[in-house]
């Protein structure tokens, strides 16, 4: 399971590295965070697990990428953020 998330993480990150504008990679990268804490949190409620101290569960999954999505947001500046999702509506309207 750790390994599948790792892989959702890397994989758009390093496509945002490489597509993206640098001032736009850090919003980007916290939205995707943001996006697959709420995946994380959706499927601990699905699954039940009995909680054990001592394996990684999906709630410290959740809690994880929540932390480093506030960490990418709060290092982004806001409007950079502004920008990327001004830049998400002009890409979409084109025909």
């Amino acid at each position: 399971m750790l390994m599948l998330f790792g892989l959702l993480t890397a994989l758009p990150a390093v496509l945002a590295l490489h597509l993206l504008e640098p001032e736009l990679v850090l919003p980007a990268f916290s939205l995707l965070l943001f996006a697959e804490a709420a995946f994380a949190v959706i499927a601990a409620r699905l699954i039940d697990v009995p909680d054990n101290a001592d394996n990684v569960t999906l709630w410290d999954l959740a809690g994880g990428f929540t932390l480093i999505g506030c960490a990418a947001a709060v290092f982004g500046e806001p409007d950079q953020a502004v920008l990327l999702l001004t830049e998400q509506g002009r890409s979409a309207s084109r025909p």
